[in-house]
């Protein structure tokens, strides 16, 4: 899979907006593209180089790595309890190697929020059930944000 097919796949999704920064790309789910500054969490985001960490060694191979945030529950179905230990670069202790390719594994840093991370997919298939889930988790709160301004 390229990174130019997963970006059509995940804009294709009904109210997602796209925010780019430095090459990386930021999926939001946010249909009326309103959303203040401080409710813009990507549900997922595509990271093209190492200028926030270098743990996945991006910059070495041009890689590239599919971050998705998920619910508690199919976080903890794939991988069991969130790690909770940090090294000295604040990378979580998962005992995954976070350079490995085409390998689901927690997401380095933010794993303690249930996201998960994968550099430099091969397939879409196995990913497009994960892909949603996290796409329906931000509509969800989305939604449930507008009904608490709304009542």
């Amino acid at each position: 899979m390229t990174l130019e097919e997963l970006d059509r796949t995940l804009r294709a999704y009904d109210g997602v907006r796209v925010l780019e920064a430095q090459d990386d790309l930021f999926y939001l789910y946010d249909p009326g593209a309103d959303l203040p500054p401080e409710r813009q969490q990507p549900f997922a985001t595509v990271v093209t180089g190492d200028h926030y960490e270098q743990v996945s060694r991006l910059d070495e191979s041009g890689s590239w790595r599919l971050n998705l945030g998920l619910t508690k529950t199919t976080y903890t179905d794939l991988f069991g309890p969130v790690p909770t230990e940090r090294d000295a670069d604040w990378v979580l202790a998962s005992g995954h190697d976070y350079a490995a390719r085409d390998t689901l594994m927690p997401h380095p840093f933010y794993a303690s929020q249930y996201w998960i991370a994968i550099v430099d997919p091969t397939g879409l298939d196995r990913l497009l059930p994960l892909i949603d889930e996290a796409y329906t988790f931000a509509a969800r709160k989305y939604s449930n944000h507008q009904a608490r301004q709304t009542s």
